[in-house]
């Protein structure tokens, strides 16, 4: 049987407008629309045509309902920037990954989500009262006994804190990261088109949404400055900066020392600015020399990206079992190209199996431990 739902999402992860798709199967706009909204089914001929033109096996369409992820439940940085087409093309990526997801957590024990909502800060007369960024990083810090030291790998960090790690499949520099709460398991995803710095702040501004905003809606520029205080203190922690930060901050000195957080050297300046280390018009000055070095788009002495370390582990003990990326896309009825792109390319080395799809659910799950 035809499914709308899936339908739906297969026309907008591949960002055709309901006219552009009836064009290109030779059927009306009205009979696309119907297709979605479930009061008719396409001939097979028609199938045919729509699996081709969006890139789906024919047999995508006929699989259980899809709950499409709303705008409303994810947290866009760049909302503003994007278009409606990138934003539903992003959320599309969003459930593929979710697909992917469940069939790993069915066949693997993946670390559990210990993310403390640290949206409000307790008091004793039980009424609470607005957490601020910096006191929330410093919170998850202690919850995470991680002291002051730098994090090393961001992407590790929150693959052992549970929370769910994708790459986004979106050729747009618009799109910069989203995040989300699904069945109370933490997702984040990353556009890698960005520097390894602009990537790991995305995470941590992700991060700041997923333990401030937790209950609140994910959307609009207040929230959005929160999370970015979030994420520079959460990278940068306040007596961090005061041990280590450039004792002359011109831009050759915050070249030298951001290596030390793995943050852009933009970062570096505006978190220096924000503790009251430089002065107005020293924050201005490097922001000017910034821009025409063009270090807005091309980090300097950039570092190598991070990857999902979890991921990495699952289609290792995948392929030991002869499982391939094909046989996980015939799985979940997608085409091999969208498992690699929302697992940062990891399964590109894996090989095609010639055998008889092999089960991996066990008595006793695999136990994916992730070092931090």
């Amino acid at each position: 049987m035809f499914n709308a739902t899936r339908f739906a999402l297969a026309r907008k992860r591949r960002g055709f407008t309901r006219k552009a798709l009836a064009q290109i199967i030779a059927v009306s706009e009205k009979s696309v629309a119907a297709y979605e909204k479930g009061v008719q089914a396409p001939d097979r001929q028609t199938l045919n045509r729509i699996a081709a033109a969006l890139n789906f096996p024919a047999g995508f369409f006929s699989g259980d309902d899809i709950e499409e992820l709303s705008p409303d439940s994810a947290s866009f940085r760049a909302l503003g920037k994007m278009t409606a087409k990138q934003r539903n093309m992003a959320l599309a990526v969003g459930n593929i990954a979710l697909m992917l997801n469940e069939w790993i957590e069915q066949r693997f024990d993946l670390p559990q989500p210990d993310l403390p909502d640290l949206g409000r800060e307790q008091e004793c007369s039980g009424s609470g009262s607005e957490r601020s960024p910096e006191a929330a990083a410093e919170a998850l810090r202690y919850h995470w006994r991680m002291g002051e030291l730098p994090v090393k790998n961001m992407i590790y960090l929150l693959e052992s804190r549970g929370v769910r790690v994708f790459s986004l499949a979106i050729e747009a520099k618009e799109v910069d990261a989203f995040s989300l709460w699904q069945g109370g398991k933490p997702l984040v995803f990353l556009n890698t088109l960005k520097s390894a710095e602009h990537c790991r702040f995305d995470a941590a501004h992700e991060l700041g949404h997923l333990v401030l905003h937790r209950h609140g809606e994910p959307q609009g520029q207040h929230i959005e400055r929160e999370a970015n205080a979030f994420a520079s203190a959460f990278l940068m922690p306040r007596r961090s900066i005061l041990a280590h930060a450039p004792k002359l901050p011109t831009l050759p000195h915050l070249i030298a020392h951001k290596s030390y957080w793995t943050v852009s050297v933009a970062a570096l300046n505006y978190r220096l600015h924000a503790l009251g280390l430089t002065t107005d018009w020293m924050y201005r000055t490097l922001c000017i020399q910034l821009s025409e070095a063009g270090y807005r788009s091309r980090e300097p002495e950039s570092a190598p990206h991070e990857m999902s370390q979890v991921l990495a582990k699952v289609f290792s003990a995948l392929r030991e079992d002869g499982l391939s990326k094909h046989d996980v896309a015939r799985e979940l009825q997608v085409d091999p190209a969208e498992i690699e792109q929302v697992t940062f390319g990891l399964m590109l080395s894996a090989v095609s199996s010639t055998q008889p799809l092999i089960s991996l659910n066990r008595s006793k799950p695999v136990h994916l431990h992730v070092v931090k």
